[in-house]
């Protein structure tokens, strides 16, 4: 069995979504996990989370003999990237930034974009961004996306206020 489909195999079993994983340098092996979208809600994954996926993780590479020296479990952050079709339909309604692989003819040869992520429509994404006239409807596949992130969104006033 491939290293990626060990890890989402593992991560999913475990009521968790794998977001992404690399291999870097030295045999390390980052991870990036996310509560399910049906456990979701408000949560956020917290430490506990990482730790209990890190030590089934282990286990599993370990009995796998896969090749790594190190593993490490995190969330995605604020600015979670958004890498599967599935990702565009969960975070629909989100203020996201987009940069495309080639620059888009018709929105004025940009590949950089902020604003609200629509539902899809089959494999077309759909992003409501500001133009230079106004509002405007981006459409594009995964294919066109060299990176997506959702645009965090921090509250610095005091709860109790």
């Amino acid at each position: 069995m491939r290293l990626a489909e060990l890890i989402e195999k593992t991560v999913t079993g475990m009521g968790y979504e794998l977001v992404d994983f690399e291999q870097a340098p030295r045999g390390l092996l980052r991870v990036y996990i996310d509560l399910a979208p049906e456990n979701a809600g408000d949560a956020q994954v917290t430490v506990e989370d990482c730790e209990k996926v890190s030590r089934q993780l282990t286990h599993v590479l370990t009995v796998e003999d896969a090749d790594y020296e190190r593993l490490e479990v995190s969330s995605p952050g604020l600015d979670r990237p958004l890498k599967k079709l599935a990702d565009y339909v969960r975070f629909a309604g989100q203020e996201v930034m987009v940069k495309l692989r080639l620059p888009m003819a018709g929105a004025g040869n940009r590949k950089n974009f902020q604003g609200v992520l629509h539902e899809p429509e089959g494999d077309t994404l759909k992003l409501e961004f500001e133009g230079n006239e106004g509002p405007a409807m981006l459409e594009f596949t995964l294919a066109d996306v060299d990176k997506a992130r959702l645009v965090p969104k921090v509250d610095f006033r005091s709860r109790k206020a």
